[in-house]
């Protein structure tokens, strides 16, 4: 009914007969007949009237055909039925009935012609379906003929055949799956035997070859077997790959690498490498470092291997920490020259590619060779960085790992040896400063460098306070480049190169271009060199006995003048053993010694250098310095102001010793110790001696230098002084305390001289020590940072070239005891110069200073047989001497309160007697301070007019002798007023200096 309506309502109000034609068999189960047709003709009413009455019609009615109508109307029926009710709505489902009724009816007719027609087509078809049927028969017939007659027969054969060649190809199949099963055995036997390549070819192959008879169900697992075997190669390759990485063989990397081609991983492989790299620096250096801690904890603890490598790092003891740092370099060595074979075998395989490659060879094959070279050279480059801050890193951790400050300097020196020698690797790797190294050992060099300058100056302050002062006998060729400690001056190197590079092979010139990588490219090991360096070094600077010849010693011990004794070989020019040179005529002939100066007191070695085993020391240790300092370039200037404290600790030691006059304990303020040196000599000599000129006090640029090392250098704390005055005790820790004179050394018998050989050795030998300094300068200067260059400047103007004018105030120390000047001014006063007659004789006096300047003569040879007396020394000594007599002779002349002019003319004899005979004893020209007396005793002469310009002119003269000369030479002749003028004049000079 629910189609009926649907349809009803779609197509509208049609005729009757087309909507018959329109209704399929099934549903057309009931046709209304011709009567009721009629009568709904008949009945025929308003077609919106009758739609009304249709949509009326409750929905349920058209749901489906099940619907049972019956039962639904009975069950609607109310519990009380009215028959009015009842007939009514009978009449209206009547009514509904009619209108559908109608309806249908009026579609029925609608859809008569098209039905008619369809039917007429239908029965066109059974008939056709009746034709085809007979001639499907017929066909059968003839095909069941035909089966008979040809396909058995003919076709058979030719299907006998096909099966025949799908057999023979299913056996050949058949060997070849056998093949393959077969090959897992060869394959084993091929990793046995390392060959990886012909491994993977096989494997490859195979694999091939399983994926064409894929279709068989035993291939599939014979592929899987196949497929895990591959990756079972791959992961023997990766461990072969692993081993390159500390013993490059080119070889077995080659295999690897054709290998990795044949897989299509090159790429991969050079990651995989890198990480192999990282890996074994990490194993190696844990190894190394662990065998050592092992070794030395002595117990079978493995708590140790437990550790992070950086905790593992602070057990290393003292003895071992050299040995594993030498084996942690080597074994570091072996690993970073593994990548760099590595990288010349890449680069010895793109050079032969790129000559080998063919101009036709396929564009992708040639593209993808390409883009593999490249980045297998990118990656390799980026690895050196990577590589080599991985060994610092790991070095890094060792060297902080143990405190240095206690280590001997031969060991700390090694160690800077290693390093630097690590770092010089590490330029040649990949151009890197080493910063994380440098740092490192920068710390640790000055945290050692503190505590070793602190504890060398304490061994030089004990040095100092020990030493006699007694000659060390010195070849004389003696130079600091002949000492163990300047040796690496000798090595032309660049200053980033360690000190044992070059004397790797000494008689190898050319190999000096070499990198290490090309050194020790296929043997050896650089770390390996400084040990065997050092054993092969000597050192031969001591004279035997003292001296390079005893024969040659005793023959100029027994006379200057006579060699008799002396062999005539000794005679001939010195030639060294060591080097067969012959740099100095140290030849003692008669000839040769005649030829010498009488001032200058010789032993055999003419210029052989005086220093005493505490300079022999100083040097050595500034070796040291210089050697600590070349290595390590960061701490520079901290050596150097180390080493300029050594130098300025024995120049104020020498001064403390011989300089103050015998003073015990310094004072706090040079200004004082002037006054105490002033105050001392006057107990020694007369007061005149050191009121005029200043004589036997130190210069202006002595007296800023010593102030600077007592305030910068001294402590001062322990000489009993005010605490207050120094500064904290932070301040202290720097300084050191002010050294003692040794009580064996005695500088108040004037049998020596005042110990004068003591003064000779002391001085001479910082003398020779500032020359030292001054050989050293160049070098020096290209070890300072610019920035701290004027201090390095400043050092050598302000201090080094200090040192010769120490020899003034401490030999003239000598020279003001060594004449008794007292006893010739009693003598000068006994004489009476108020003479009336012109004497040909000279006074006694000249001959008594004359007789102390002979045996002053004779005192210094004595002295001379001990310890060599320079010619800058004795001249310096006899210019002191003569000073202070020449001197004493004006000092005498002004304490004359009665003089003529023929007493005038005697003292100009006198002392025209004393030039002649002094001239006979020494070489010093001119004789010092002539001028001062000859002009003294002319000043006798002079007017009244020309004396006042004399005061105004010479004022070397003290008050005293000025005015000496205005009472008694021109007191006879003016008047009180002008003698008053002059004295005046001579009263207002004196006043500034008061």
């Amino acid at each position: 009914m629910q189609k009926i309506k649907s349809l009803m309502t779609r197509q509208g109000l049609k005729s009757p007969q087309e909507s018959m034609t329109d209704l399929s068999p099934v549903e057309n189960l009931r046709i209304p007949s011709k009567e009721e047709l009629r009568e709904l003709r008949e009945h025929s009413s308003d077609p919106l009237a009758e739609q009304e009455i249709i949509n009326s019609i409750e929905e349920i009615y058209f749901s489906n055909d099940s619907f049972d109508m019956v039962q639904h109307e009975l069950e609607k029926l109310p519990p009380e039925l009215n028959l009015q009710e009842l007939e009514d709505y009978r009449d209206k489902l009547k009514r509904q009935q009619a209108a559908v009724s109608k309806k249908v009816a009026d579609l029925i007719l609608e859809k008569q012609p098209s039905y008619v027609k369809e039917l007429e087509r239908v029965t066109a078809l059974q008939s056709n379906l009746q034709l085809a049927a007979v001639i499907c028969t017929n066909a059968r017939r003839q095909l069941s003929v035909a089966k008979e007659g040809f396909t058995e027969a003919s076709l058979g054969l030719l299907a006998n055949q096909r099966r025949r060649h799908l057999l023979t190809g299913l056996l050949k199949s058949l060997r070849t799956i056998k093949t393959l099963q077969r090959t897992d055995v060869r394959l084993c036997e091929m990793l046995e035997e390392e060959d990886y390549p012909g491994a993977i070819q096989l494997c490859l192959e195979c694999q091939k070859a399983a994926s064409t008879f894929k279709h068989y169900s035993c291939i599939s697992e014979l592929n899987s077997k196949l497929q895990d075997t591959l990756e079972q190669i791959e992961e023997q390759l990766d461990v072969a790959l692993s081993k390159t990485c500390k013993h490059f063989d080119v070889l077995h990397y080659t295999k690897v690498q054709l290998a990795y081609t044949l897989l299509g991983k090159t790429q991969t492989a050079m990651d995989q490498l890198h990480m192999h790299f990282t890996q074994a620096i990490h194993n190696t250096v844990f190894q190394v470092v662990l065998g050592y801690v092992e070794l030395c904890a002595g117990n079978a603890d493995t708590k140790f291997q437990k550790m992070q490598y950086k905790d593992l790092c602070t057990h290393i003891t003292l003895d071992s920490y050299i040995p594993c740092l030498t084996d942690l370099c080597k074994a570091l060595w072996e690993v970073m020259l593994s990548y760099y074979r590595t990288m010349q075998w890449h680069e010895e395989q793109d050079k032969q590619e790129k000559t080998s490659t063919p101009d036709d060879t396929a564009a992708a094959e040639s593209d993808e060779l390409v883009v593999d070279r490249s980045y297998v050279k990118k990656k390799l480059e980026h690895g050196l960085t990577r590589i080599w801050q991985d060994v610092q890193l790991k070095v890094k951790a060792y060297i902080l790992g143990t405190d240095m400050s206690n280590f001997k300097y031969d060991d700390f020196i090694v160690v800077l040896d290693v390093i630097s020698r690590l770092m010089q690797v590490g330029e040649e790797f990949c151009g890197s400063r080493s910063e994380v190294l440098q740092e490192s050992i920068k710390r640790q060099s000055v945290n050692y460098f503190k505590n070793y300058h602190r504890a060398r100056l304490e061994e030089l302050r004990m040095f100092l306070e020990n030493e006699t002062w007694e000659l060390c006998p010195v070849k004389s060729n003696f130079n600091i480049a002949q000492l163990h400690e300047f040796k690496f001056m000798g090595q032309c190197r660049s200053p980033s190169m360690s000190p044992s590079r070059q004397v790797a092979s000494p008689y190898a010139p050319d190999q000096k271009e070499l990198s290490l990588f090309q050194q020790y490219l296929q043997e050896g090991n650089p770390f390996e060199v400084h040990i065997e360096h050092k054993e092969e070094e000597t050192e031969d600077v001591l004279a035997s006995n003292g001296y390079e010849s005893d024969e040659l010693e005793k023959s100029v011990y027994q006379d200057y003048d006579s060699d008799s004794d002396v062999p005539e070989e000794l005679k001939q020019d010195f030639v060294d053993e060591q080097t067969g040179d012959a740099p100095l005529k140290s030849s003692v002939s008669r000839e040769t010694i005649r030829s010498k100066k009488k001032s200058d007191y010789n032993l055999n070695k003419i210029n052989a250098p005086i220093l005493t085993n505490t300079t022999l020391n100083v040097i050595r240790l500034v070796g040291k310095y210089m050697q600590m300092m070349s290595i390590l370039k960061p701490i520079a200037f901290d050596v150097i102001h180390c080493v300029s404290q050594l130098f300025d600790y024995y120049l104020f030691a020498v001064y403390t010793f011989f300089g103050r006059n015998d003073m015990p304990v310094p004072s706090p303020s040079l200004s004082t110790q002037v006054g105490r040196e002033v105050g001392t000599a006057r107990a020694v000599g007369p007061v005149f001696l050191y009121e005029s000129s200043g004589l036997g006090l130190i210069s202006s640029r002595l007296r800023t230098t010593l102030n600077r090392i007592q305030e910068g250098l001294i402590d001062m704390e322990t000489l009993g002084e005010n605490s207050g005055v120094h500064g904290p005790v932070e301040d202290r820790k720097e300084k050191v305390p002010s050294p003692h004179l040794s009580q064996l050394v005695v500088l108040t018998n004037s049998g020596n001289l005042y110990g004068l050989a003591q003064r000779v050795v002391a001085t001479e030998s910082l003398v020779f020590l500032a020359e030292q300094f001054e050989s050293l300068q160049s070098h020096l200067d290209t070890m300072m940072p610019a920035a701290k260059k004027p201090f390095l400047q400043q050092f050598y103007s302000q201090t080094v070239s200090t040192a010769s004018e120490l020899r003034k105030p401490i030999y003239w120390i000598v020279a003001a005891k060594a004449i008794d000047y007292e006893q010739m001014l009693l003598m000068m006063a006994g004489v009476k110069w108020d003479i009336r007659e012109i004497m040909s004789q000279h006074n006694v006096y000249v001959d008594v200073l004359l007789k102390e300047f002979e045996q002053f003569n004779e005192r210094l040879s004595d002295v001379s047989r001990y310890v060599r007396i320079p010619l800058p020394v004795s001249n310096v000594l006899w210019e002191h001497c003569i000073r202070l007599a020449n001197r004493t002779l004006v000092e005498g002349y002004a304490n004359v309160k009665k003089c003529s002019n023929e007493g005038r003319a005697l003292m100009q004899l006198d002392f025209q007697q004393f030039l002649m005979k002094l001239e006979k004893l020494t070489d010093l020209r001119p004789i010092p301070d002539k001028e001062f007396v000859e002009t003294y005793i002319k000043a006798y002469y002079l007017t009244e007019n020309d004396m006042e310009q004399f005061i105004k002119n010479h004022r070397e003269y003290s008050m005293k002798q000025l005015a000496n000369l205005v009472n008694v030479c021109l007191g006879s002749h003016i008047n009180k007023r002008a003698r008053q003028k002059l004295l005046a004049a001579i009263d207002d000079i004196d006043r500034p200096k008061r």
